[in-house]
């Protein structure tokens, strides 16, 4: 079944006086791109929680949010290198009797010099909040998923409506090319008429001659032939429980190569007109598509 890349997940659980929520959103990318932001408590899980994504998710940009509010797991202390406070005092005491100085040492002193005095956050990592943190992943990627098969299921329908629009443009420029020929039958005797006597004999040879000619350089059959094959095979991979954008996407690409040759050959009006319609409907597919995994 196909999914939409765009979609949105959230859970939450509490531990130890702790609220935990995981928020997961997925936006369109060309392909998957797990954006982590989460507390450095969490860093060591990492890899555990880029594996569950990536059995969810295969295109998109999956941003994850891990947010804690309350400080169980992450208390901060400070911590005072005495033994290197002692020399530093020593230090300053030695060069006040040296240089013969006055004055006491300030406080200031000590706290403004780095590594006497360092905060050292205490990172509590219980087996249980690792398992937790983990299920709430899986079940924010759940949400995620349950949205873009949704979404991805109304993208499809569209796609499918659209396209069996453009097979009947299609039939219609296939209907279209006979009565074209016969315009060109008739263009030919005009032009022919205009310029000699009534009542010379027309070489009919030379005539189907020169509309083959026409015919052959305005012909569209292939490319007609070529888009009907495409649109059965955009219908074939709609159907398909595999990942497709990406195939829908050559797909739609090689449709509007097909239809821009049809406007370059064919100097007929109408076809001209349906042609332009063809190009809109296919390039609705392509938005379409950008959308899909």
């Amino acid at each position: 079944m196909a999914k939409s890349m765009t979609g949105y997940g959230i859970s939450t659980f509490e531990l130890d006086s702790t609220s935990i929520s995981v928020e997961i959103r997925a936006v369109n990318h060309r392909f998957l791109d797990i954006v982590p932001k989460y507390p450095r408590t969490f860093l060591f899980l990492e890899d555990k929680i880029k594996r569950i994504i990536k059995s969810y998710f295969n295109r998109g940009r999956i941003e994850i949010h891990v947010d804690l509010d309350g400080n169980s797991f992450v208390d901060k202390s400070i911590v005072a290198d005495w033994e290197l406070m002692d020399q530093f005092v020593h230090e300053l005491q030695k060069a006040k009797e040296r240089y013969s100085l006055s004055g006491d040492i300030q406080i200031s002193m000590i706290t403004e010099l780095p590594d006497l005095i360092t905060v050292h956050a205490n990172e509590d990592k219980p087996s249980e909040l690792q398992e937790l943190l983990l299920t709430y992943v899986e079940r924010a990627c759940q949400q995620v998923l349950e949205m873009r098969l949704e979404e991805g299921k109304y993208l499809i329908e569209d796609i499918i409506r659209r396209a069996s629009a453009i097979r009947d443009m299609v039939l219609l420029l296939e209907g279209r090319r006979e009565a074209v020929i016969e315009e060109y039958r008739n263009r030919i005797k005009k032009r022919i008429a205009d310029f000699v006597d009534k009542q010379i004999n027309l070489d009919e040879g030379r005539i189907h001659q020169e509309i083959a000619m026409l015919a052959e350089k305005g012909d569209i059959s292939e490319e007609i032939t070529r888009l009907l094959s495409h649109l059965d095979q955009m219908q074939e991979i709609c159907n398909s429980d595999e990942p497709i954008g990406r195939k829908l996407d050559f797909i739609v690409q090689e449709m509007n190569r097909e239809a821009n040759t049809i406007g370059s050959k064919s100097s007929d009006s109408m076809i001209g007109e349906w042609t332009v319609e063809l190009k809109s409907e296919i390039e609705k597919i392509k938005e379409q598509v950008q959308n899909i995994e």
